[in-house]
């Protein structure tokens, strides 16, 4: 049976992304490829594979099951989970091998009771909490506490010490937050930055603030071909979004479409509906903003998003016909059109983009 709509994703070009990326950053920096939310909507294990082809040393999630997934899969590499450990997942992300984030002695000594429960050795990382306010020790006193607990852990082992940049991809201010960030996190790290791995780049700093590289990277977006700052690296998008077309009809002008009569035709138009909506995960908000592109040209569309479908004017696209492909996210002829345009259409970012498709848009590789 054919797809209504399908993500096609490119595993050459993000192997070659990961390629560019390692040979831009010094080698003894090592590189993290951030594989969380199901590998950015690409498919975690198939993007964690290819990342590690492509040069990558260590791989991230969000979550311990997350982290499951990928053992589930035969990846042996070290997994680091971003999201701080619970006392309900602390034994299981022991037992499948992963490095865990603390920031408490709390956190520790579930780590440490899940070891012991195991009979295995655990590593960690401390998450530092430097301006984000998400999750982190803030202060010397906090971190302290933490370290202390570690010391008189038999089973736990600290390998690493990480921050995240709340605004590294903005405007001066943001640059000045940024380098803020790295000054406290180089304080609060130097009575341990000896035997362990120290990271604080994101994407948007691997690009902006080389010199702060330290012992490794995490290279989450730029992977999937969107960097959020100007590179002059060579970084592509590697997932297409395809859909077809059902129907076609030609409607006199004073003809409203969709719902809530949002667009209404003021001349005769040819108009072609496609097989996807926001019940596979496209934007309602780009109706009457968006744009797809068939046969290498763009084409509107019409009025609002529906549930299975939407409507897009092919006034002047000629050979135009029921089953041709239109491309939804990807290059078409000598155009394209990236998730950070469809995201400027929704109002939205290209993160969001990228992870919206529902599990009925099948999802293939090449």
């Amino acid at each position: 049976m054919s797809p209504r709509n399908q993500r096609i994703v490119d595993l050459n070009i993000l192997e070659n992304n990961m390629r560019t990326i390692r040979a831009f950053v010094r080698d003894q920096t090592k590189i993290m490829a951030v594989v969380k939310a199901d590998g950015y909507g690409h498919g975690a294990v198939k993007t964690a594979a290819a990342a590690l082809r492509g040069g990558a040393e260590m791989l991230a999630v969000a979550s311990v099951s997350e982290g499951k997934q990928l053992r589930e899969a035969d990846i042996s590499a070290p997994i680091l989970v971003l999201g701080a450990v619970t006392e309900e997942d602390a034994e299981e992300g022991v037992r499948q091998g992963l490095i865990q984030s603390v920031c408490s002695s709390e956190m520790v000594k579930w780590c440490e009771k899940a070891a012991l429960t195991l009979q295995k050795q655990t590593e960690v990382h401390l998450k530092i909490d430097t301006g984000m306010g998400r999750i982190g020790v803030r202060n010397a006193e906090e971190r302290d506490a933490v370290l202390k607990e570690l010391h008189q852990s038999q089973n736990v082992r600290l390998s690493g010490a990480y921050t995240h940049f709340a605004d590294a991809d903005g405007d001066e201010k943001g640059i000045l937050y940024t380098r803020k960030q790295y000054e406290i996190f180089l304080c609060l790290t130097e009575p341990i930055k000896d035997g362990i791995l120290r990271h604080c780049c994101n994407s948007a700093a691997i690009h902006r603030f080389p010199e702060m590289a330290l012992d490794m990277v995490r290279a989450g977006i730029s992977l999937y071909g969107y960097p959020p700052v100007r590179t002059g690296l060579p970084l592509y998008p590697c997932m297409t979004w395809a859909a077809k077309i059902s129907y076609i009809k030609e409607l006199p002008a004073g003809t409203f479409i969709s719902y809530g009569r949002t667009y209404c035709s003021e001349k005769t138009v040819r108009v072609a509906t496609v097989t996807c909506g926001y019940g596979d995960g496209y934007h309602r908000a780009a109706g009457s903003r968006g744009f797809v592109l068939i046969h290498g040209q763009r084409a509107r569309i019409l009025g609002r998003v529906c549930m299975d479908q939407f409507m897009i004017d092919i006034t002047g696209i000629d050979d135009t016909a029921v089953g041709d492909e239109v491309t939804l996210i990807g290059q078409s002829g000598e155009d394209r059109i990236t998730a950070e345009d469809l995201a400027s259409w929704a109002g939205t970012i290209s993160y969001e983009i990228l992870l919206s498709a529902a599990n009925r848009v099948e999802r293939i590789y090449r």
